[in-house]
């Protein structure tokens, strides 16, 4: 199995996970010029793309789903909550998950999970091809027992790194905002991710991605510091995803 990111941020966001003859695009943020010119970056074409699954209806992650659906007339996977809150337009193919059933697609089993966030019905996703495991979480506002039981011995894992707590307390946001993010419903400052992977088995952890960085509220250093710290590892081991560079593949022996 592998993985890239093709941007990760509120600029827009999409993840690429490939298994055999099977590529399954995580979310679309994009318009389609922009995705078929990161797709390229990785060697990619839109119309070898076996599904997309969406975390949200937030236009970060949803916004370019309609339009690249049609145009390569694709399978577009999501919640019913997220369903009845979206307006991408009509699908050519649109087919429900369960946050609580595992789907195959291809040569991917993906285990939807629900998180907390303030959406209505999101959810992120652990992916399989019965010898490794890659978790996603992003999105989130703080973490669950259920969430930790999940991402448990993963061997990679993409995991949101919002927020610096003391820039974003200190930063340009409006207080509502800044409630927001910080809330129970918005997303994972660097200290929460880092307390998530303290919980959970990382014995085989091939790779760690920090994700979905703020550009206003955070730093990159600051990200790989808190998820070192609690890997106890050289920073130089953590990756970072970039809302413009992405991340290019990633193998998961």
């Amino acid at each position: 199995m592998r993985f890239a990111i093709l941007g990760s941020g509120s600029r827009g966001n999409a993840t690429l996970i490939e298994e055999g003859g099977t590529s399954v695009l995580v979310d679309c943020g994009f318009s389609i010029r922009e995705m078929e010119r990161r797709l390229a970056r990785l060697g990619k074409s839109p119309d070898e793309l076996s599904a997309v699954l969406v975390t949200h209806e937030h236009s970060d992650h949803i916004g370019g789903v309609g339009p690249l659906a049609r145009k390569y007339k694709m399978p577009v996977w999501m919640t019913p909550g997220t369903h009845a809150q979206q307006n991408v337009g009509e699908l050519p193919d649109l087919r429900m998950l369960n946050c609580h059933e595992p789907v195959a697609i291809g040569d991917l089993l993906v285990e939807p999970f629900p998180v907390p966030h303030d959406a209505r019905e999101p959810t992120q996703f652990v992916f399989a091809n019965g010898a490794v495991r890659l978790g996603v979480l992003t999105d989130v506002g703080r973490s669950t027992p259920h969430i930790e039981e999940v991402l448990g011995a993963c061997d990679a894992l993409i995991m949101e790194c919002n927020h610096d707590e003391e820039m974003l307390a200190n930063g340009p946001y409006p207080a509502f905002l800044k409630a927001r993010v910080a809330g129970q419903f918005g997303h994972l400052s660097n200290g929460q991710a880092g307390a998530i992977v303290r919980s959970l088995d990382c014995a085989g952890l091939q790779h760690i991605v920090a994700a979905h960085l703020s550009e206003k509220n955070n730093r990159p250093e600051l990200a790989v510091q808190a998820l070192s710290a609690a890997l106890d590892c050289e920073p130089e081991w953590i990756a970072v995803a970039a809302q413009d560079a992405g991340l290019g593949w990633r193998e998961i022996a």
